[in-house]
Order: structure tokens, then sequence, then C-alpha cells
């Protein structure tokens, strides 16, 4: 689909996005969004958070910051919300009725995406909404951990009634947009079943020329397993432990854990993984060279919505070993480009697998990488203005 940023048909994009100068996978969708528009010259006002206020403008493309203030409290380490963010509210509509959108983007019920929410009912602007995280499943396992004292019966139940009304917020949220974007076949269902919206895939690109194999820089013969993104519960990476005591039994010594990121678990896993590399988390190039002296890419999180790491994995030539939860399991071509373990076991099962035959893992890597030579950016959002299509009356043909 070609979009002519001349032709009156192309909508007006205000982009409110959760994350952006984080690193994290809603941040990293967002920034390519916004280079997206700076490509294709698409009006596009692009709003997120930052140390100070800003109002700037470049080309097609108006970027409006805002500041957190000292209300804001952590819910990452390097995210916040902020309860009195809607004391934004009168200049972020000023800077709408300037722009005079067609529509508003949220990407979640942030403290911006609530500001965003707000001032498209305020100013009876359409409203799509895009599902990036799982925040119901999240909050289930911090609480599980912060409850982790308790017997496992009432921590269980505890944690399954958490997930169950974090979700009923969000579906709640969620419809009050006119139509949603979500990363996986089945967060599309699932979101146009609890909602009753029209509910369309969004899903991921990867740069295919930051990550390169070609990158390699490893001359050692030692195996590695690697895993990327923040080290915190709902990744489940303690898993990671129990995939060491695996080879462990089986007499296996030949490799290497390289666990590039940070977070809660970090500390417990220097403590407890015997052979593993932890350079904290990288960007640009150096991520790039971590990602291709990997051998294998082991994720066990059950709670990602898409798993952009997978996909910077596979652009590497680097295999993949996922679980059978969330997200990542839409990208696996079972045998082709790795795998989906169906349990523990069977993770682990495959894990050594790949380990155990050379040929079997070249052929692999070789499929990982021409997969993601499929997975452009522009395809990605060239799919969303579709979506917006349905949005307003006013909004693009093809």
């Amino acid at each position: 689909m070609t979009l002519d940023p001349t032709a009156k048909a192309v909508p007006r994009v205000a982009f409110f996005a959760d994350s952006f100068h984080e690193v994290n996978g809603v941040a990293l969708t967002s920034r390519q969004f916004d280079a997206f528009a700076r490509r294709r010259q698409l009006p596009f006002l692009s709003a997120h958070v930052a140390p100070e206020n800003d109002l700037r403008s470049d080309g097609s493309v108006t970027t409006f910051e805002l500041q957190r203030g000292p209300a804001a409290f952590p819910i990452e380490r390097d995210m916040s919300f902020d309860p009195l963010f809607l004391r934004h509210r009168k200049r972020a509509a000023d800077i709408l009725q300037e722009f005079r959108p067609d529509l508003i983007h949220i990407t979640g019920p942030s403290d911006l995406g609530i500001l965003g929410a707000t001032l498209a009912h305020q100013l009876a602007i359409p409203l799509i909404a895009s599902w990036h995280t799982n925040l119901h499943e999240f909050g289930a396992k911090r609480l599980a951990k912060f409850i982790s004292f308790m017997p496992e019966a009432p921590r269980q139940g505890a944690a399954d009634l958490a997930e169950r009304s974090i979700l009923n917020m969000c579906a709640w949220f969620y419809g009050r947009a006119r139509v949603l974007l979500a990363p996986n076949q089945g967060l599309v269902d699932l979101l146009s079943k609890l909602t009753g919206k029209p509910t369309f895939l969004m899903q991921r690109g990867a740069d295919t020329v930051l990550f390169d194999p070609a990158k390699r820089k490893r001359i050692d013969s030692a195996f590695t397993l690697g895993f990327v993104g923040r080290v915190t519960p709902e990744k489940s990476v303690r898993f990671l432990v129990d995939i060491e005591r695996s080879l462990m039994d089986a007499g296996i010594a030949d490799y290497r854990f390289l666990i590039v990121g940070d977070g809660d678990e970090l500390e417990w896993l220097k403590a407890n993984l015997r052979r593993a590399d932890f350079p904290g988390v990288l960007t640009g190039e150096p991520l790039a060279e971590a990602y291709a002296n990997m051998d294998l890419f082991v994720f066990p999180s059950h709670t990602d919505t898409f798993g952009n790491v997978v996909l910077e994995a596979y652009s590497s030539g680097v295999p993949v070993v996922v679980t059978s939860s969330g997200g990542p399991k839409f990208l696996v071509n079972e045998g082709v480009t790795g795998f989906v373990g169906a349990d523990d076991a069977g993770f682990i099962g495959a894990v050594r697998r790949v380990m155990a035959d050379k040929e079997l893992r070249r052929s692999l890597s070789l499929a990982a990488r021409e997969y993601a030579l499929s997975m452009s950016w522009d395809s990605v959002f060239e799919k969303v203005y579709e979506a917006y299509r349905v949005t307003s009356n006013r909004i693009m043909t093809s």
C-alpha cells in the first residue's frame, strides 16, 4: 500500500506513546513509528514523556514532550506513573486543536495514555488504542513474588484474582476506543471478545541492517545461550538456572549464558548461574554484536505479547526456544526457525537438541534470518494505517 502524504484522505495522527526514550519493546515500536512518519512525510504528532516539557516541529512531525512531576512513583526502573499528569490537559488540548488530528492513538493505560484518552473524549476525536503489555499477567506475577511468604494455595488464589481484576479494568479502558490493535492473534481474539470493538493485528518489525549475523566476533567453542530483556519476575528468568542444572546433570560443560539487560532478578541470577556473562543493558552496535555472538536465544517469558527480542535474534541468525504462552510462540515456525516448549521439560529438551546437533542449528539459523528479512517496520505501520481507515470517515483510501 502506498501512503501519499499530500492526499487529503491521509489521516493526521496524534500518537501518545507510553514509552519512547526507555529501553523496552513499546519504546522501540514508538520510535520506529515516529521514524516511519518522518520517512513517509506523514502528518504526525509524537507525544511522549521526557525530562523537560518541549514542543518542536521537524518536517511533517511535531514532537510534544511532557514532564512528570514530583508525585510520580516508579513502576519499572526506567518508568514511572504520575497520578497528577492531567495537569497538562489544557496545554495538550491547545496543541491538539492547533494540530487538528483526525485520530488519537494511545498505547496503554499509562499517565500519558489516560491523558490522550481524556482529550479524545473532551475534543470528540476518534480514539484508537494498541495493546502492548499484558498488565494483568505482570501484576499477578509481581503480587505472587511480593506475597511469596504465604502458602501456595492462598498465594495462587490472590494472584489469580489480581489477574482477573486487572484484565477487567484493562478491558474497560480499551473499550473506550473505537478500534483496537494487538500484537498477536490470541490477543486480537481476546480483545475483540472482551470489548466488542474491531481489533486488528499490529505486529513488530526487525532492523535487519543493525542486527546481522556478520557481526559475530566470537572465536571460542563454548555454546552460548542468550537472553535479552528486562531481568524481572514476569520474564521467568529464574528458569535459566533450571536449564543450566539440566545441562550440568547431563555432563554438558562447554556452554555459557549471555544475559543482556537489567532488573530485580539480576543479582539472584548472578548468584545462581555458574557460567554466565552479564554485560548489562546494551543498545546499538554492542547489542547487535551480543546477539550475533549467541548460538541459541532462550526466552522463558510467559507474559510477552510479541517478543521484539525474538525478531532481533532471528535477524542476527540466532534460532530461539520460547514457551507456549504469550506472543513469541506465534513467531516460531516449529523445527524451522526454533522451537516452542510445551512445558518446562519440553523447553529444556529443545535447548539440548539444538546444542547437540550442529547441522540443525545451522539450518535454523539460516531460516531465522530469512524470516526476519520478511518483517519490515514499514509493512507493520502500513497495516496500522489500514486499521485507521475504519476509525473515521475522513481517513485514508488505499
